[in-house]
């Protein structure tokens, strides 16, 4: 059968199969560089101990490196952190697409290792296609339709058993403050393993829980939730542990089986783990040391396999001083932790929240949400006592009370938001004097930050509201990082 692939991608599937070698040359990539360099936004050249052997100015300002000849030389992760190119010159393997966080940025990229005229990897380049990730929006948003199709058949399936509603995608933010939560939520579905998840409510616990579970060797098997604040203290050990056969007067004569029983083989997820009474907590401690459980009324063990996933709002430490929480359970459970910070700490993610919340509110109706980039600044003016739940109250009470067909703009945010937690913006206290110097660098961080929240994060837009060149920004924000 013929190959009808078109000619270019016969050549890069031949370019970089194992039984070629050869790939592509130094000569090719110097003919190739002048051309690659002016197209992209930065390129940086790594010899094949991962060691940077050339930067242009642009890319080099652009991460805020300072003068690309002071850098030559060193290990490119002690720069970047979150580059891949080392694993590019180990493997041998091409990444001709991704996307790379330094400094909250988020540069699309592209890697291309290079061999000599013997086959050896001798170094590998890169160029950045994109520094700003507005010119794919439309790619995005069908990612994100398709996304919301396979969200909407999972939760389908999900009503029929007891199975998981959310992915890791749905956990929405490319902070750093978000993707470290991410990062940790990997490493625990790649290890059988205990989690603790801290962090005020409406920040997304269950939607982590579930994402853990859902991308974790147990994804196959149930997902059980129960919330032991909603529980009453008396009903607990029944729930967690099942009922034996006339356990009590008026208890059902067939076994009830509690919630590890039906977790077994899967994850049970115990939201609010902090409102659990002391004498239960001695239950739980004896059923994960020991992997077994004995049903109320019951004189038999049962065994069971379960994998738990602790959440809670309150500071467990705390606690333990206070005598409130056994320290050998909270041992026990926080064997990884996962602090999920705040929606006030990582207000650079406004933007790709309503975006995605708004997309989930219209789910089903013959509206279109969208924010403008004034609404998304307003929104950064309060402190978001209820995190990412409250945002969503917010927006849908602001689509409720909008005329202008969906579109919220900053006098639709201000309507309806809470004016007991926004930010004040003047204080009448008496304030101490300062250097002058020191307080015109706290306006300019102060102006800076403003505009990177007014435009969501796209710097080149930032500089145009500040009035300064984009590599003038870079340079500031190098300054402040």
């Amino acid at each position: 059968m013929n190959d009808i692939r078109p000619v270019g991608a016969r050549y890069m599937t031949q370019l970089f199969s194992d039984n070629n070698k050869s790939g592509l040359t130094r000569d090719l990539i110097e003919a190739l560089f002048p051309m690659f360099e002016e197209a992209s936004a930065g390129a940086i050249a790594v010899d094949c101990d991962a060691r940077i052997t050339w930067i242009n100015s642009s890319y080099s300002h652009l991460l805020g490196l300072g003068d690309p000849s002071t850098i030559i030389g060193k290990p490119v992760r002690q720069l970047i952190p979150h580059t891949r190119m080392p694993e590019v010159v180990e493997t041998g393997k091409p990444l001709l697409l991704d996307i790379m966080e330094h400094n909250q940025q988020q540069l699309v990229v592209t890697r291309l290792p290079y061999y000599d005229d013997n086959g050896k990897i001798v170094g590998a380049v890169a160029f950045v296609l994109y520094d700003d990730l507005q010119p794919l929006t439309p790619l995005v948003s069908k990612y994100r339709r398709l996304h919301q199709d396979l969200a909407a058949a999972r939760k389908a399936l999900a009503k029929k058993a007891r199975g998981t509603r959310y992915s890791l995608g749905d956990f929405v933010g490319a902070s750093p403050a978000a993707l470290e939560v991410k990062r940790r939520a990997r490493l625990a579905a790649g290890r059988d393993m205990p989690v603790l998840l801290l962090g005020e409510t409406g920040t997304g616990k269950e939607v982590l829980a579930q994402a853990i579970h859902t991308v974790s060797g147990r994804a196959e098997k149930p997902f059980v939730g129960v919330n032991v604040a909603a529980i009453p203290d008396n009903l607990l050990e029944a729930e967690f542990f099942g009922v034996a056969p006339g356990a009590y007067t008026g208890a059902d004569r067939r076994t009830r089986e509690g919630k590890f029983q039906l977790a077994n083989g899967g994850t049970l997820f115990l939201d609010e783990v902090g409102d659990m009474p002391l004498p239960l907590q001695a239950k739980l401690l004896r059923a994960l040391q020991e992997g077994e459980i004995e049903p109320l009324g019951s004189n038999k063990v049962v065994s069971v396999d379960v994998r738990v996933i602790a959440a809670t709002s309150r500071n467990l430490e705390v606690m333990i001083s206070e005598g409130t929480f056994r320290s050998d359970l909270y041992y026990r459970l926080n064997v990884l932790e996962i602090p999920i910070p705040p929606l006030r700490d990582r207000l650079a993610d406004l933007g790709v929240l309503c975006e995605a919340l708004l997309e989930e509110i219209c789910e089903g109706l013959e509206l279109r949400g969208e924010i403008t980039d004034a609404g998304v600044s307003a929104l950064g003016s309060y402190d978001w006592p209820g995190n990412i739940r409250e945002l969503r109250n917010v927006l849908e009470r602001a689509m409720t009370m909008g005329e202008e067909g969906g579109l919220l703009d900053a006098d639709a945010i201000f309507k309806v938001l809470p004016r007991a937690g926004t930010r004040p913006v003047s204080s009448l206290a008496p304030q101490p004097v300062r250097p002058l110097s020191q307080t015109l660098a706290e306006a300019e961080a102060q102006a800076i930050e403003e505009a990177l929240v007014a435009s969501r994060g796209n710097r080149t837009r930032a500089a145009k509201l500040l009035g300064i060149s984009r590599s003038v920004l870079y340079e500031k924000l190098a300054k402040l990082s």
